[in-house]
């Protein structure tokens, strides 16, 4: 506890008031803690936080059972467990065959369980491929855009690109449509966006997940005001003109959704409750590792001995804090008239160390552009068809 808030956050006059924590459902599994990349952004490895040292490198199968009996505990009907690292597949792909065999015994058995994996695509191969076949793992690979700016940051120790490899993984995911989850690609201001977009739309993802450099207010971005917002703004234009609907985008679709009165699906945007919890490779429970380009140990969640850890997170502060929807937004953010829209932006976005998470984004600027520019094309889309829409007669 350091006076930054979250920390002073009173969970028992909150819980006293009627409040109640929504349990985990989702659950980020680091089964490998290194990576075989060296990517310049990286916020597990090139942040202030190096935890990740102390860590094993690979999940037991040991720690993984227990870690799944936490989550049959605590979890409720639906369960999503997300394979993560470090490059989770440097576990092999028959250490991956028993830890998906063993968490299927545990949490399939009386609810839904949705098994993914986040991975830079590397060592993707048949073998691979097979393993997650049978036991229905959707693959989700990193891909920043065309060759040249793909290799800008995703390089190996020697500083030669992975581009090459990462299409290899592709092409051959490419051919299981039904493992394939989508892209993930992290903007890049010195990449033309439009060039970036229609790079990913040749690997035929089913989504691409664009996600801002996790900056905050002591380490802030680079580039002019709104220029986040600018470069998203043109891959909207291209991805809403289409004549047919070649991928979703999930952040332009969490905003039209949230536009249109429902809900978002990530921590990008919304004030939905954030019911991640990560495991490390030692059965840790800690929060969403993001926060480690933050300050050293703040993912770490204290939790008493005894009693099943999960639980215990959801009454820690930093925890409740990411449920508490407008609540957690400081007044800045509620006078906003699109914060139920924004919803304060991604949290590791808000932190500054002189007071903590209770700030707007530090890309507040960009998101405003962004929604506004969307609805003005929402806007202008549904003024066409009113006009459009013949009036009178039978």
């Amino acid at each position: 506890m350091d006076g930054r808030w979250p920390d002073d956050l009173d969970v028992t006059a909150l819980t006293a008031q009627g409040w109640r924590p929504k349990r985990f459902n989702q659950f980020v599994v680091k089964i490998h803690s290194r990576c075989n990349l060296a990517c310049g952004y990286c916020y597990v490895y090139e942040s202030a936080d190096e935890s990740w040292r102390d860590q094993p490198k690979i999940m037991t199968e040991a720690v993984l059972t227990e870690a799944c009996r936490q989550i049959d505990e605590h979890a409720g009907a639906t369960v999503s467990l997300v394979f993560h690292g470090g490059e989770p597949l440097l576990a092999g792909a028959a250490h991956l065959d028993r830890l998906a065999a063993a968490a299927t015994a545990i949490l399939s058995p009386g609810r839904r369980l949705r098994l993914g994996l986040q991975t830079n695509g590397l060592l993707l191969d048949p073998r691979m491929i097979e393993v997650c076949d049978r036991w229905g793992i959707r693959v989700a690979v990193s891909l920043d855009g065309d060759e040249a700016g793909h290799d800008r940051h995703r390089t190996f120790r020697d500083g030669g690109g992975s581009h090459a490899g990462v299409a290899r993984g592709l092409r051959l995911l490419q051919q299981h449509r039904h493992l394939y989850a989508g892209l993930l690609c992290t903007v890049d201001l010195a990449n033309d966006p439009v060039t970036t977009y229609e790079a990913l739309l040749e690997f035929e993802p089913p989504t691409v997940d664009f996600l801002l450099p996790h900056a905050n207010w002591t380490t802030p971005p680079a580039g002019a005001r709104a220029a986040y917002g600018k470069w998203l703004s043109q891959i909207f234009d291209r991805w809403f003109d289409a004549p047919v609907r070649e991928s979703g985008v999930r952040l332009f679709d969490d905003i039209l959704a949230l536009t249109l009165g429902g809900m978002g699906t990530s921590e990008s945007v919304g004030l939905q409750p954030i019911r991640v919890a990560v495991i490390e490779t030692d059965g840790t429970v800690e929060q969403v590792d993001t926060l480690k380009t933050a300050f050293a140990r703040a993912t770490r969640v204290r939790a008493a001995a005894g009693g099943n850890p999960l639980d215990q997170a959801l009454r820690q502060p930093q925890i409740v804090a990411r449920q508490l929807g407008a609540e957690a937004l400081c007044r800045t953010c509620r006078d906003c008239e699109i914060h139920e829209i924004c919803g304060g932006g991604n949290y590791t976005h808000r932190f500054h160390a002189g007071n903590g998470f209770l700030n707007p984004s530090v890309y507040c600027a960009d998101l405003t552009f962004l929604i506004g520019h969307i609805r003005a094309r929402v806007s202008g889309e549904l003024a066409k068809i009113r006009t459009r829409r013949p009036t009178g007669g039978d």
